[in-house]
C-alpha cells in the first residue's frame, strides 16, 4: 500500500490510481534557454525514481513531461546570440537529452514542446473566453483568477497574500491592463514581426507560460490525471494557475495527487547567479568522472527534503556508492568458486531486507530508509563472500536483489567498471603466472605497473582480481 504526500491536502494519502494498474503522470520540464541546473536535475531524478518504483510495483506508468520552448528567456537568448528562438530551444533541448543520459533518466513516454500544441492552446483559450473565465485586452488574454472558486488552495495562500505576490512580479503597465492584479496571462500579444508568434483570434501572439502544461496533460493523458509533479517553487503560481484554467475548461478535477520535490542548495546557500554558485549539470558532468554518484546523491534523498550540494556531500555519496559496488564485486568474485544449491538463511535475510526496502518506499518514497536496507544487503554480501561455503543460487539471488533495488534509484552499480585493455589483460595474466611460480618480485613489479594505470589488483583466497582506482 503506497502512501503519497499530497501537497493539496498536506497529508499522506493512500495511493489509488484512476485505472487499476495504470498511472497517468505529468511532470513539469525545463525552459530550454540554457543548460539545466542541478535543481532541474534533482526534479527530473526525483520523479524518475518515483516512476521507477511504481513500475517496480507493477504499474504501467504513462509519463508525460514538457519543454517550454517559447518564452521571454528564449526570446532574449535568441536576440543575444543572433539566432532564431527555435535554434536556441533545439540546442538546449538536445543538451537536456545529452546531459540526462549519463544519469540514467528514462525517456518520457511523451516529451512534448509548447510549440507543438499551439492549435490546442488556442482552442483551450477560446473556450475560457467563451465561458467568461478569460478576457482579451489589446491582444493579451488574461484568466479571471477570482472567478475560479478555490483559487490558491494548492499553495495554501489567501487572496491578500496572492495579490501582494502578484504586485511584486508585475510592472505598472501590465497591472493597468488587468481587471485584477492576480489575473494571469494565457495568451500574450506579439506585434514585433522579428519575434516568434502565431496568428490567433486575438491577433499574433504566443502562449502564456502556464497554459501549455494544462493542454499537454489533457491531450496526452486525460482531463483528470493521477499525479502531477514538479519543484516546490512551482506550486505557486504555476501549478495554482494550471488547476484554475484546467478545471474551468473541463469542469473536472485536474489532479488527484500533487507531488513537489524540495530545493537544492549549493554549499548551504540558495543557488543563485548573483551568489556565483549557479551550477549547471553540463558543467558538473564535464568535471566529474562518475555520473552515477551524482544520480545516487539526488535519488537517495527523500524527494521532499532539501539537498545541500557541495564537494563534501558528493564525495560522501561516491564513497557510499563505492561501498555498494565493492560489496557486489566481492560476492560476484566469490561465486566463481561457489557450490550448487541454496542457503535458507541467506535467502531469508535477502527477503527480509527486500521487504524493508519496499516498506520504506511505500511510505512516500522514503529513500533514506530504503537505502539503509540496501546497505544491510551489502553487509550480507561481504560476510557471505568470506564464508567457507557459498551456494550459487543464494549468492545470485543476493546480487540480483541488489541490482534490482538500486535500479529503482536508477543507479547502475557496475557503471564505472570497464574492461581491461589487451595490454593490461596481459600484465594481469602475467602477474597471476608469476605468483603461481612464486616469483613475487616480478608479481609486485607487474602490480605496480597496473596501479600506475589506475588498475588496483587484489589477492584473495580465490585468486587475484582487479578494480579501477
Amino acid at each position: 500500500m503506497i502512501q503519497v504526500f499530497n501537497t493539496l491536502t498536506r497529508e499522506k494519502e493512500v495511493f489509488k490510481s484512476i485505472t487499476p494498474g495504470k498511472i497517468n503522470m505529468y511532470v513539469c520540464g525545463p525552459t530550454v534557454y540554457n543548460y539545466i541546473h542541478i535543481g532541474n536535475a534533482r526534479s527530473a531524478i526525483a520523479f524518475d525514481t518515483v516512476r521507477r518504483y511504481f513500475e517496480y510495483r507493477g504499474y504501467d506508468v504513462n509519463y508525460v513531461s514538457n519543454f517550454t520552448d517559447v518564452d521571454d528567456k528564449i526570446i532574449n537568448r535568441a536576440q543575444e546570440e543572433g539566432i532564431s528562438e527555435m535554434a536556441v530551444a533545439n540546442k538546449y533541448a538536445d543538451a537536456f537529452h545529452e546531459d540526462t543520459l549519463p544519469l540514467n533518466i528514462k525517456p518520457a513516454t511523451v516529451r512534448s514542446r509548447a510549440t507543438e500544441v499551439i492549435p490546442e492552446i488556442i482552442t483551450f483559450v477560446q473556450d475560457l473566453v467563451n465561458k467568461g473565465y478569460a478576457y482579451e485586452v489589446e491582444g493579451d488574454v488574461y484568466f479571471r483568477a477570482k472567478k475560479f472558486k478555490g483559487y490558491g488552495i494548492l499553495a495554501h495562500q489567501d487572496l491578500a497574500e496572492m495579490e501582494a505576490n502578484a504586485a511584486g512580479r508585475l510592472d505598472d503597465e501590465e497591472t493597468a491592463r488587468k481587471e485584477d492584479p492576480i489575473d494571469f496571462a494565457v495568451w500574450k500579444s506579439q506585434e514585433n514581426p522579428d519575434v516568434i508568434s502565431w496568428p490567433s483570434p486575438w491577433g499574433n501572439g504566443r502562449p502564456g507560460w502556464h497554459i501549455e502544461c494544462s493542454v499537454m496533460a489533457q491531450k496526452y493523458l486525460s482531463d483528470t490525471i493521477d499525479i502531477h509533479g514538479g519543484g516546490i517553487d512551482l506550486a505557486f503560481p504555476h501549478h495554482t494557475n494550471e488547476i484554475a484554467q484546467s478545471e474551468a475548461h473541463t469542469g473536472q478535477k485536474f489532479v488527484n495527487y500533487w507531488m513537489h520535490n524540495g530545493f537544492v542548495n549549493v554549499d548551504n546557500e540558495k543557488m543563485s547567479k548573483s551568489l556565483g554558485n549557479f551550477t549547471t549539470l553540463h558543467d558538473m558532468l564535464a568535471n566529474y568522472d562518475d555520473p552515477m554518484a551524482i544520480r545516487y546523491l539526488l535519488a537517495t534523498t527523500q524527494y521532499r527534503r532539501p539537498i545541500n550540494y557541495a564537494e563534501e556531500t558528493l564525495a560522501q555519496a561516491r564513497a557510499e556508492l563505492d561501498r555498494i559496488r565493492t560489496g557486489y564485486r566481492n560476492l560476484e568474485f566469490r561465486l566463481g568458486s561457489a557450490t550448487s544449491g541454496h542457503d535458507d538463511s541467506i535467502d531469508q535475510a535477502v527477503n527480509t531486507q527486500k521487504i524493508a526496502f519496499e516498506t520504506a518506499m511505500d511510505d512516500d518514497f522514503n529513500a533514506q530508509n530504503a537505502i539503509a536496507a540496501v546497505f544491510e544487503l551489502v553487509t550480507l554480501a561481504n560476510t557471505y563472500a568470506e564464508s567457507d561455503t557459498v551456494k550459487q543460487s543464494s549468492g545470485n539471488q543476493l546480487l540480483e536483489t541488489l541490482q534490482m533495488l538500486m535500479q529503482v534509484f536508477g543507479v547502475d552499480i557496475l557503471k564505472t567498471q570497464t574492461s581491461l585493455s589487451p595490454e593490461q589483460k596481459q600484465l594481469f595474466d602475467d602477474r597471476a603466472n608469476a605468483r603461481k611460480s612464486h616469483d613475487f618480485k616480478k608479481s609486485d613489479q607487474l602490480r605496480d605497473e597496473l596501479n600506475a594505470q589506475g588498475i588496483i589488483v587484489e589477492d584473495t583466497p580465490q585468486g587475484q582480481r582487479w578494480h579501477k582506482a
